[in-house]
């Protein structure tokens, strides 16, 4: 683990967290001067190729009923986002969501986790698509709705396992209609209560298969999901499994994202291989959770394989019954966490919010990458 995150000790206030190096780090992201590198506990700035990023040219006419739309369409296409932020030296910042599953975690969603975050402006949101497509209209109608009332960029996931190519394509048809063009493709997860005869009727077995779908069909950015630990599905090694992300980026997809991961090593190790081994040119951003639960979090990483330190589960149990010193905690931690990754040269943040505006918020305005 890198030392800058291996050395944290929570601190006693919130007011010692602007040290001098989060200052200079905001000033230069202000100044548009990028990064700064060579600070002693973190690892130094590697600088990656070029990213590619095509034109949008090829975007289609918004399709979208005219009552719907506005006179200017502040909707962008996400890969065109990375190239402005890239030739700014600007760090890229996003904010994934969840569909809520009732009425209620619906309004808390879009009148006050959303308006929350607005005062930071971030870049894009993203919302999840559920194992097998379970929540695949609550999907297209949240980022329908955060791009008609907050006039911001959203993209939908898509997952294409125990998914027919009809309904896939109808999905994508209904995206472009309503105006949305940004799209996470994924292979996904069948659903648990009927795998084996969801699979038998999949269309596409593979991301890169659906990445190449998406691109062949015309209109949309596309981004996909890497693992800078390995997918836990994979069995032959972390360099097979970045050799399928390969794989993906040259179906066309424009950007990555990454599950989660608390050692920043595996993170640099990651895109080290894919950009100066592999020869990828895409932006590869890191995805950082917010430790906000302990229980929480071990069940997120049993979930999905990524590494919980013991010597972090050891600082965070020692907070036992405390909650909020729990996530006080968590917040720092990813804070300092970002802040290491933004030094290395990483192209922005991905922050998982767990459908809270918080820790997100905080993240970003502790690190000065917003004004």
């Amino acid at each position: 683990m890198s030392a800058v995150i291996d050395s944290y000790d929570p601190p006693r206030n919130r007011l010692t967290l602007v040290r001098p190096q989060r200052r200079m780090l905001r000033s230069r992201y202000r100044s548009g001067m990028g990064c700064p590198s060579g600070e002693p506990t973190i690892r130094k700035n590697s600088q990656l190729p070029a990213t590619r990023m095509p034109s949008s040219t090829d975007q289609p006419p918004d399709s979208r009923p005219a009552a719907t739309r506005t006179k200017t369409n502040p909707i962008r296409l996400i890969r065109d986002i990375y190239d402005e932020r890239r030739r700014r030296s600007q760090p890229v910042i996003s904010i994934e969501f969840f569909p809520p599953k009732t009425a209620a975690g619906v309004a808390k969603l879009f009148d006050r986790t959303l308006p929350e975050l607005q005062t930071f402006a971030p870049d894009f949101y993203s919302v999840t698509y559920g194992a097998g497509g379970s929540t695949r209209d609550d999907t297209l109608a949240v980022v329908d709705r955060i791009q008609r009332e907050h006039q911001a960029t959203a993209m939908a996931h898509l997952t294409c396992v125990s998914t027919s190519r009809a309904n896939i394509e109808h999905y994508l048809l209904e995206a472009r209609r309503l105006g949305i063009r940004n799209i996470l493709a994924l292979r996904g997860d069948p659903p648990q209560e009927t795998p084996t005869v969801a699979q038998s009727k999949t269309r596409f077995q593979y991301a890169y298969q659906l990445v190449s779908f998406i691109k062949q069909l015309g209109g949309f950015s596309i981004g996909t999901a890497g693992f800078p630990e390995s997918h836990v599905a994979c069995t032959e090694g972390k360099h097979v499994d970045w050799q399928r992300l390969k794989a993906k980026v040259d179906a066309g997809a424009d950007f990555v994202l990454t599950q989660l991961f608390f050692n920043n090593d595996d993170y640099f190790v990651f895109r080290d291989y894919l950009t100066k081994t592999l020869g990828m040119q895409v932006a590869i951003t890191p995805g950082v959770l917010p430790i906000l639960s302990i229980d929480q979090i071990k069940r997120f990483t049993a979930i999905c394989g990524a590494s919980l330190p013991q010597t972090l589960l050891s600082k965070l149990e020692r907070f036992g019954e405390d909650t909020a010193a729990v996530a006080e905690f968590g917040i720092e931690f990813a804070t300092r966490q970002s802040e290491a990754l933004l030094a290395g040269g990483a192209p922005g943040l991905h922050i998982y919010s767990l459908n809270k505006a918080e820790a997100a918020r905080r993240i970003v305005t502790d690190l000065g990458l917003r004004p």
